[in-house]
Formats: C-alpha cells, structure tokens, sequence
C-alpha cells in the first residue's frame, strides 16, 4: 500500500508545519521553539506529553486500545546546523547562522504525523513512546536523555529512527542489519609558537607553518597506518590562525573529525595523532596541545528490527524499492547511543534533489513526509503487538 491514506489526508498541514519549522531553526540544546509546537501538537491530538527531557526534549506516551502489547519507542530529531542558507525559499531561514541542512524539521513533522495518526487511530495494541530528541549534530542529545533516564522513566521494547536521503531515488527506503553508520570523534589541536613580523619569520616561531605540516601529516594515518580493509576517515574541517598580512601568530588551531567502524582502528588513530603532535612540537620547538572526544558510537541495526522494518516499508513503497543490502555510510548518528540499550533499527527513506545534506543550498522534499509518517505509524501498529 501507499502511504496511509489518512495521512495523505492531512498531507498539507504537515508540509506547513515543516516549512515553518524550517523557517526558525534553532541548534543543539536551544531547540525551544521547536519543542514547545511539538509538545502543544501533541497534547492537541490527547497524546501524554513529557517535557524538558535531556534539556529540551519532548517524550508523548499514547496507549493503544487493542490489548496488551509492546513498549514501541519512534525517534526524530529536532536541532538545526550552525550554518546560513543559500535557497532562497518562501520558507527559508529567518536566522542567520541556523539553518535545517540536514532535514531534521523533517524528521520532527513525520513523526508529529505519525503521531497525530495513532491518536486518532488507538487500535493498535501496547504503546507508542515520541521520543524528540534534542542536540543530534555532535552535542550529544541522545546521551543527554539516556542521562536524564529516558529509558527507565519511558520503557521501550524496541525503537526505530528514519533519516532523509537525497542519495536514493525518490520512493525508496534503505535498511539493513548491523553496522549501518560509523562512530566519530572530534578533535582540536591547538598550537602555540612566538609570534613575530612578517618579515622576520626567523625570530619567531611560526605555528602557521606547524598546523600546515601537522594537517598533512595527520592524513598519512588513515593512508599508511590504518588496515587498508578497515574503513576509516580523518578529515581536518577548521584551520584558524592570524590576524594581519605582516604578523605571524602567536597561535594557531585545527579542529576536524575522525569516522571509523573499529573500536581498534578508532584507538590506533588516536594513538598515532597524539604521536604526530608530539613529533611536530619537538620538530619545530613549539607546543601542541591535542584533545580527542568520542562522540557517536557505531550505529549498529539490530537483526529483528531491521527485517521487520523492511516488511513495513514494502508495504508503502514497493518491495522493490526497499533496499537491504549492507552499505554502511561514514556519515554518524548519535541515534546509535539509544541502539545500544534498546534493540531497533534505522532507514533511510529517499527522495528528490540531489545536494547533499550539510550543503547550504540543502532542500528537503516535501514528499516524503506521509512516507516517513505512514513508515513510523506502520511500526507502531505491527511491532505492538505480542
């Protein structure tokens, strides 16, 4: 079947919805806006709503009419990217600085679609948990609410999470057991030398120079150290130094990202990082300073929930469009923390455009949000019952 015709019913609030959302994004932990229409669209349609949780995330808790049955978490997140947009849209940014690149105001109005529609259709048996999740992009959100007892206050058998994907065809849906997504680090380096003039680069220390044979250096680990059957990537994202044409900075910094599947892999970069830093301020005769976070674990879809997200999701876009085979992304997921302590899964649902997410000039399709919604609501009414 299509998406759930009475979900298309109600097709074009969800599209208002989300382009006003859109148009007021708001970034990790300051997600108020955006919390408080979800917790008011919830409690709206009689669903139980439970705010602040994890900072500024919303749990709805709805019991089904149909007997005894499972505890079935969906998850969305809410937070926007700390960028401008470049679209030129009706419902573009109002915020400089904020945008939606990644299509969470999507994810957040499929979810308020599937919610409103078990609501409004209680047949289902056991439990629905909302689950809104603040702080996905790298601050740690999930981990927030896991801290904050997600899991203990709301108990769920099993959860799934849907993300957008500009990189399949519109209508289709990708999921697979295992490793889906790759687990992340971030790092800053920061570098202190002598500053001097320009022109006189030998009373100084130049640390410009430093964090330009540091960034390369850095790029031989993934190339010579790590297993090349072992995917990994070290990218250097920021390089922040000087002020002026004729000085040389006192400082300089490098900030960047790591992606592995390997908890080995992951420590051995590491390793050889602080090893590199080291080597270079001995090199140059400056000090280097490195600090290395973990912040998402691998994203690992458990086998069960997996397949049986396949099984719903050929039922709204065609078997033939659902795509299992293992292809997992570099791209992380802080979702993956919730997979740890509840057994889930999460799928890619495509649709039209191709600019990538995190691209200023990102654009959403509108599309697919009755598929998200029916997809979510679908879980809910097949995996509730015992």
């Amino acid at each position: 079947m299509p998406a759930l015709t009475a979900i298309e019913a109600f097709t074009d609030e969800l599209v208002a919805i989300r382009r006003d959302l859109h148009a007021h994004p708001e970034i990790g932990f300051e997600e108020v806006r955006t919390s408080g229409i979800v917790a008011e669209k919830l409690a709206a349609w009689g669903i139980e709503v439970h705010r602040g949780i994890g900072g500024t995330g919303v749990v709805g808790v709805l019991q089904g009419t149909g007997g005894p049955g499972r505890r079935v978490g969906l998850r969305a997140d809410m937070d926007a990217l700390p960028m401008d947009e470049i679209t030129n849209l009706p419902w573009r940014s109002t915020i400089p600085g904020r945008m939606h690149a990644c299509g969470h105001d999507g994810h957040t109005t499929m979810l308020l679609g599937a919610a409103r529609y078990l609501a409004e259709n209680r047949g289902f048996a056991g439990t629905a948990i909302f689950v809104f999740q603040p702080a996905e992009e790298g601050l740690g959100g999930a981990r927030a609410m896991l801290a904050d007892n997600l899991f203990e206050r709301f108990p769920c058998d099993e959860i799934y999470g849907i993300h957008n994907a500009p990189n399949l065809d519109p209508g289709q849906i990708a999921v697979f057991p295992g490793p889906a997504m790759a687990g992340a680090d971030f790092f800053d380096i920061s570098i202190i030398g002598k500053g001097s003039h320009g022109a006189m680069p030998h009373v100084g220390r130049d640390p410009v120079i430093v964090a330009i044979s540091l960034a390369a250096a850095l790029q031989t680990i993934v190339s010579r150290n790590a297993d090349p059957r072992e995917a990994a990537v070290l990218s250097i994202t920021q390089i922040h130094a000087g002020s002026a044409y004729n000085v040389i900075p006192e400082e300089a910094a490098l900030a960047g990202t790591v992606r592995t599947f390997s908890p080995e892999i992951a420590k051995l970069i590491r390793e050889r990082m602080r090893e590199i830093c080291a080597g270079m301020a001995a090199t140059f005769g400056v000090q280097v300073d490195i600090d290395i976070r973990g912040i998402f674990d691998v994203l690992v879809n458990h086998p069960e929930q997996a397949v049986a997200t396949a099984a719903v999701a050929a039922e709204i876009v065609g078997a033939g469009n659902v795509l299992t085979e293992p292809k997992p992304v570099m791209g992380s997921e802080d979702f993956a923390d919730m997979l740890r302590v509840v057994p889930g899964a999460y799928a890619w649902i495509g649709h039209a455009g191709s600019v990538p997410v995190h691209n200023p000039a990102f654009v959403l399709d509108d599309g697919i949000l009755p598929i998200g919604a029916s997809l979510l609501a679908r879980l809910v009414e097949t995996r509730s019952k015992t």
